[in-house]
């Protein structure tokens, strides 16, 4: 049998159980800002961006044209070059970490915009201040090496990362978790709401009996009181004895 609720009846639900949906709610809440704050690692961001751009004689369209979809083309190459342990390997000893290479490639992302000779190295870091070492070092010993590697003389620095008076963090996004474990425990809580109302079928009013039997009522039954009932009926017992 399809069973539907109605708007009134959802209504009437949440009213009832509306301490249980609002427990479950602080406790989603309550769980999130305990990791988002003192669990989870703030991770901050550095970004390097990197100019690939080839001297080339501006006087033939042709070849300055051909040269900015070789730039274009390279870059895919730039990317391989720069998360490679060569590169790496070199930043971790300038810098002096405490990393390998396998590590450190995963903090590196490079970003390129669709036929823009600028790409960007985006390195992420528990502290603000070495991802910006790393970021800035890697574009550094990029330049410095690509020219033996490859033989070309592309690449320029277009700008550095800065490390901010007040950094940050990118991750993880506290307000953003808190909201959606809001979302998500208030979900919940409906949904058991509705749960333990759809599971329980004991008839708790008149109105149950008209749903199930979908015939009208026509009388009701006061509550008896059955203590005033038996102490009633023991005084009259009492009395036809007495007699």
């Amino acid at each position: 049998m399809e069973a539907t609720i109605k708007l009134s009846d959802l209504f009437k639900i949440l009213k009832a159980h509306l301490f249980l949906i609002i427990a479950i709610t602080v406790v989603s809440v309550s769980i999130a800002t305990i990791i988002s704050y003192f669990v989870l690692t703030p991770i901050y961001t550095a970004d390097t961006q990197i100019l690939v751009n080839q001297k080339s004689d501006k006087k033939d369209p042709y070849v300055a044209s051909s040269q900015i979809d070789a730039d274009l083309q390279m870059i895919n190459t730039y990317n391989v070059v720069i998360k490679s342990p060569l590169i790496l390997s070199k930043v971790i000893e300038k810098l002096d970490l405490n990393s390998t290479p396998e590590t450190l490639t995963n903090q590196i992302t490079i970003l390129n915009t669709n036929n823009s000779q600028v790409f960007t190295v985006h390195v992420e870091d528990a502290k603000a201040s070495q991802a910006v070492d790393i970021s800035n070092t890697i574009a550094e010993i990029f330049k410095s090496e690509i020219p033996t590697l490859m033989k070309v003389d592309n690449i320029n620095i277009l700008s550095y990362a800065k490390l901010s008076e007040h950094p940050i963090p990118a991750k993880p996004n506290k307000l953003l978790n808190i909201g959606i474990s809001g979302i998500i425990g208030l979900m919940i809580g409906i949904g058991l709401a509705i749960l333990i109302e759809t599971l329980d079928t004991r008839i708790k009013s008149e109105q149950d009996v008209e749903d199930i039997l979908d015939i009208p009522i026509i009388g009701l039954v006061s509550p008896i009181n059955i203590d005033k009932k038996t102490s009633r009926l023991k005084r009259q017992t009492s009395n036809i004895d007495a007699v």
